[in-house]
C-alpha cells in the first residue's frame, strides 16, 4: 500500500551498507538505489516502458533544463513531468544547482537573488532563485525536491569552499521556507566543503539545524580522484542522520558505487549507462566491454543471456558490433537498455549481499572488475 507521506525505513545494516526503503505517494524505492538520469524528461535512446521493464523504480529530472524546455506553463497543463513523459513512478529533480558549475559561463551569482543565467539555447535572462528552483521542482511535481546550491568546480581553495558553505545554508534556508510543510514529498539538503573533513561536518550540521527528510553529498564526483572520494565519505557520512536516507549526486561508475554504499551511502545517479551506451561500451558482470573492438565482430554471444527486454539476449556482440561500425542508432539504444538492466541488476545483488550480511565479500569481488 503506498504511503501519502514521504518516509524512510532502515532495515538493516553490513557494517556501514544500509539497506532500506524509502516510501512515497507513487511508490517504495529499495535503497541502496540508482536512478536513470532523464535530464530532459527522458532516459536518452530508452522507450519508458522498457525503463521500468528494468525494475527501474525512480528516475531523475533536472530543474534548470526542464525550466527552460519544455516550461514550467506547459509542465502545469500536464501536472507535471509524470504524465508529461508517461512515467507514473518516483522522480527526483536536480534544483539547477550543477547547471551554475557545469554552465559557470553562462551565469554569476547574486548573493540575495540566487543565480543569474543567460540562456545557453537562446540567451535569455533566467533568474533561478532558491524560491523559483522550488517552485519549478513543484510545477515538475518532483516526489524528491532538492535545495539549489552552489557547487564549486575541483579546488583546494577552503576560502572558495567555505563560502559556497555559507551560500549553499542560506539557499537552503530559504528553500525549507518555500517548500513549506508538504508532507508527501521529500526535501533534501545538499552538503558542501569540497575534500575537507572539517568544512563538510560544517556542511552538514548547519543542514541538520534546518532540517530535511534527506541529505546528499554534493561537489563530488567533479574530477577527483576515487580513492579521494571513498575517503572524505569514510570521515564524514557517519555526522548524516542515521534514520535518513543519503544521496551521493552524479556517481556514477559501478566501481563508484560499491565503494560509497560501503561507507553509507543510499543512492546515486548518473548518465554513465546512457552515455557509456552511445559510445559502444556496456557495463557486464565480467567488466566493461568495449564493443567497437574489432575482436567481437564474430562473436554470436549475447551481453547478458538473462536480459529478454527487447530480446537483448537474442543480440550478438557481433550484431551490435556492426551496429556501431555501420553508424545505426539501434546501437546506442539496445546497448543503453542493456546498461540500465545492468546497473538495476547490479543494484539488487548489493541490497542482497547486505541484507545476507555478505556485502564484504561482494564488495571484494566487483570493486576492481570495472576499471
Amino acid at each position: 500500500m503506498l504511503s501519502n507521506e514521504f518516509s524512510f525505513e532502515l532495515i538493516t545494516q553490513d557494517e556501514k551498507a544500509r539497506l532500506g526503503k524509502i516510501k512515497t505517494s507513487r511508490g517504495v524505492i529499495d535503497t541502496p538505489a540508482f536512478m536513470p538520469v532523464g535530464t530532459q524528461g527522458t532516459i536518452k535512446g530508452i522507450f519508458t516502458d522498457d525503463i521500468l521493464k528494468t525494475k527501474t523504480q525512480i528516475i531523475l529530472g533536472n530543474t534548470y533544463h526542464l525550466l527552460l524546455r519544455p516550461g514550467i506553463q506547459t509542465l502545469d497543463k500536464f501536472n507535471g513531468l509524470h504524465n508529461y513523459m508517461n512515467w507514473k513512478k518516483p522522480i527526483l529533480t536536480d534544483s539547477g544547482g550543477y547547471q551554475i558549475m557545469s554552465l559557470s559561463k553562462f551565469n554569476k551569482i547574486d548573493l540575495k537573488i540566487g543565480a543569474i543565467f543567460t540562456s545557453h539555447i537562446d540567451g535569455k535572462k533566467i533568474i533561478l532563485s532558491p524560491e523559483k528552483s522550488i517552485q519549478v521542482q513543484k510545477s515538475i511535481n518532483s516526489d524528491i525536491i532538492m535545495v539549489l546550491d552552489e557547487c564549486p568546480k575541483l579546488t583546494k581553495n577552503k576560502k572558495t569552499l567555505a563560502r559556497a558553505i555559507n551560500v549553499s545554508t542560506n539557499w537552503a534556508k530559504r528553500c525549507k521556507t518555500e517548500f513549506g510543510n508538504n508532507k508527501s514529498k521529500g526535501l533534501f539538503g545538499i552538503a558542501q566543503g569540497g575534500l575537507y573533513k572539517d568544512l563538510r561536518i560544517e556542511s552538514i550540521e548547519k543542514l541538520i539545524e534546518i532540517d530535511f527528510n534527506g541529505y546528499a553529498m554534493g561537489g563530488l564526483a567533479v574530477g577527483e580522484k576515487q580513492n579521494d572520494m571513498f575517503k572524505i565519505l569514510s570521515e564524514t557520512t557517519g555526522y548524516l542522520p542515521k534514520y535518513k536516507p543519503r544521496y551521493l549526486m552524479g556517481v556514477g561508475t559501478p566501481a563508484d558505487i560499491l565503494g560509497a554504499v560501503k561507507e553509507g551511502i543510499d543512492m546515486f545517479d548518473c548518465v554513465l549507462p546512457t552515455r557509456s551506451g552511445r559510445t559502444g561500451l556496456a557495463f557486464t558482470w565480467t567488466g566493461k566491454i568495449n564493443l567497437k573492438n574489432s575482436k567481437f565482430q564474430n562473436d554470436k554471444s549475447p551481453l547478458d543471456d538473462s536480459c529478454d527486454i527487447r530480446d537483448l539476449n537474442k543480440y550478438s556482440k557481433s550484431y551490435l558490433n556492426h551496429l556501431i561500425k555501420s553508424n545505426e542508432m539501434m546501437a546506442s539504444m539496445l546497448i543503453s537498455l542493456h546498461n540500465i538492466y545492468f546497473y538495476q541488476q547490479f543494484m539488487r545483488e548489493i541490497r542482497k549481499n547486505i541484507k545476507n550480511g555478505t556485502f564484504s565479500s561482494f564488495y571484494k569481488k566487483y570493486i576492481n572488475m570495472f576499471d
